[in-house]
């Protein structure tokens, strides 16, 4: 579980994983740009969600500057942060998930490691309500695999809108993961969440690990079909994938 200062998401997240059947760890992104080798003893990567640094500067920029251009070099001379975005393209390419949600696709997208970006929504203001994700279809995202068709979960976010010059190419090549019923920020062809074109990488800015548990959800007394929603099944698939 990779977090930085001013996320807020990571106990869920862990929770997440922990219900999947996995065993969590949180690391700071300072830990891990001091020791990247770190990633190479994990199965799996979440890059939680909330507000890095405050989003100061844009929607999870500074996060993913850590990532990627952190200042400072380590003890063979190379950039610490270009060592720590190395680790982890090395990490997806022995075959390793990452999942990065709300502030965390925000900085997989600015850091490269996803296609597109994420815009302020389209109303102008912060939006914090549940939604309802449709599973494409011909996705070939692992952490969708075998979850359900629908997917409850809230949102709350203020840049989520997402663009993509050409999303009939990402439909096309399987890396359109999930929809919403009913679009909440303007987000391109009602893209909620894409993944890279191995599949493992995926983004979403819905939160899926505040669905983890049946009672989060707002009708879940009133509504027994919502214990068919839960956000619970992303996790399930990424831990299933490297069991």
């Amino acid at each position: 579980m990779l977090a930085g200062p001013g996320t807020n998401r990571d106990p869920d997240a862990a929770l997440a994983l922990v219900r999947a059947g996995a065993d969590a760890e949180i690391a700071r992104v300072d830990e891990l740009i001091a020791r990247p080798a770190r990633l190479a003893e994990v199965d799996l990567v979440v890059i939680a969600g909330g507000f890095s640094y405050g989003d100061a500067l844009g929607a999870g920029r500074m996060l993913a500057l850590d990532i990627t251009h952190a200042t400072g070099a380590g003890p063979n001379g190379a950039d610490i942060g270009e060592r720590l975005g190395d680790a982890l393209r090395t990490f997806v390419a022995r075959g390793g998930p990452v999942i990065g949600i709300c502030n965390g696709f925000q900085v997989l997208t600015r850091a490269g490691l996803l296609p597109g970006s994420l815009g302020h929504n389209e109303s102008g203001r912060f939006d914090c309500r549940w939604v309802t994700l449709i599973k494409a279809p011909d996705t070939r995202c692992v952490w969708t695999a075998g979850a359900g068709n629908l997917i409850d979960c809230p949102i709350a976010h203020g840049e989520g809108r997402y663009v993509h010059l050409d999303p009939a190419a990402l439909d096309h090549g399987g890396q359109v993961a999930l929809r919403y019923r009913a679009n909440p920020n303007g987000s391109v062809d009602d893209i909620a969440g894409v993944c890279d074109e191995t599949g493992l990488v995926l983004g979403l800015m819905p939160h899926p690990e505040n669905h983890a548990v049946v009672r989060q959800h707002p009708r879940a007394r009133h509504d027994p079909s919502t214990a068919e929603r839960l956000g619970l099944g992303l996790f399930t698939a990424g831990v299933a994938h490297v069991s």
